[in-house]
């Protein structure tokens, strides 16, 4: 067998699924009320504690450590705004609201019945659709089963891609077909709209909520900042923003360096004063990318991607082999011109952050990984 062919067999065989662990989390055993915590987190690490999902809610479980404390403070606030929007994190610019509704401020989450839409206590036990895109099914999935607002959203995100999003009304012509055509005419059907009036700390858009039942009650009308119980399998409460806990910041895995060097100096700087460049080998690491290009002052930004005029691949610094692929129309070709420049691999900050082949000694920021 031709050597070249046998390398790049083997490098396919060699692909698998890595864990992704987006942020690392540090319990401070120190009693601050919020605003002080923040700070001290900000100082010392990225911010207060941002949870995107169960995964990390038991991650940051973890690095408490039965410090024997009840309450621990994390970076979600309550914020002046009263919107609603998407469980993807997208505003909510259409609405199809039935007649008086939304009606009550404790009801949070949006159904839909009869073809509108009602506001809902989130505790309320529902049947649902999901988004779902995969090679058997693109589009709405339905349900069967019945959970409240928070089961049914990790429910979607676990088996499919979120809750039900109806952004426009050709979406909700679409969903009002799908619901007719599955004979729920009438049934209350959970969608992936909430309201929201809370902000984490970073500005991370996560919509992720781990309230305790009867969480948020803003009692005595100023609890504006939010805390886990360790009492209640870590859910959370709503408290005053005065008082006096020890708290969680988090790390962020990734760290746009907004500075204008090339592949090969940027690949030092990252080793010298983080771990690496940048390897985006799963789905899960391109959303963290995505999360932090956008931060970048350059169009493209270096990762950890290099091509070998040798055996004619591309391939990951840290020793990944390139399975998962983002590459953009005519980018990403095991035929680059080797004579003109060797060419290393860059995602755009802006678009849809998809990965381009740049020259070497083109000058971009990057992306380092911190662990």
């Amino acid at each position: 067998m031709d050597p070249t062919l046998y390398f790049i067999l083997l490098l396919a065989a060699l692909c698998s699924v890595s864990e992704c662990v987006q942020r690392q989390y540090h319990f401070i055993n120190e009693e601050k009320n919020w605003t002080e915590a923040q700070r001290h987190c900000r100082e010392k690490y990225t911010d207060l504690a941002t949870v995107d999902d169960m995964n990390d809610m038991n991650e940051m479980k973890k690095s408490l450590n039965d410090g024997g404390v009840q309450f621990v403070w994390i970076g979600l606030q309550k914020t002046s705004r009263d919107e609603w929007r998407w469980s993807s994190g997208e505003p909510a610019l259409y609405l199809n609201w039935a007649p008086g509704q939304p009606n009550r401020y404790n009801e949070e989450c949006a159904m839909m019945t009869n073809r509108q839409w009602h506001d809902e206590e989130c505790i309320k036990s529902l049947i649902f659709i999901c988004s779902s895109s995969d090679n058997t099914n693109t589009g709405p999935v339905f349900i069967n089963q019945t959970m409240n607002w928070t089961e049914a959203q990790s429910y979607c995100r676990q088996n499919h891609i979120d809750l039900i999003s109806v952004r426009n009304q050709n979406e909700n012509q679409q969903i009002e077909q799908f619901i007719s055509d599955n004979n729920l005419s009438g049934s209350r059907i959970w969608i992936g709209l909430f309201r929201d009036s809370w902000q984490w700390s970073d500005q991370s858009n996560s919509s992720f909520r781990y309230w305790r039942t009867g969480e948020p009650n803003n009692s005595g009308g100023h609890e504006d900042c939010t805390a886990v119980d360790q009492k209640s399998q870590g859910q959370w409460i709503d408290v005053s923003c005065d008082k006096q806990y020890p708290f969680v910041c988090h790390e962020d895995k990734l760290i746009v360096i907004r500075e204008n060097l090339t592949w090969s100096e940027a690949l030092r700087y990252c080793r010298q004063n983080h771990v690496d460049l940048v390897s985006v080998h799963s789905e899960e690491i391109q959303r963290l990318v995505k999360n932090v290009v956008k931060l970048a002052s350059t169009a493209e930004v270096w990762m950890g991607l290099r091509h070998s005029c040798i055996v004619g691949i591309w391939f990951w610094v840290n020793g990944e082999t390139v399975c998962y692929q983002n590459w953009a129309p005519r980018n990403g070709s095991s035929e680059e011109d080797c004579e003109v420049s060797v060419r290393s691999g860059a995602v755009q900050s802006g678009g849809d952050q998809r990965w381009i082949s740049r020259p070497e000694n083109t000058k971009l920021n990057f992306i380092c990984s911190r662990y």
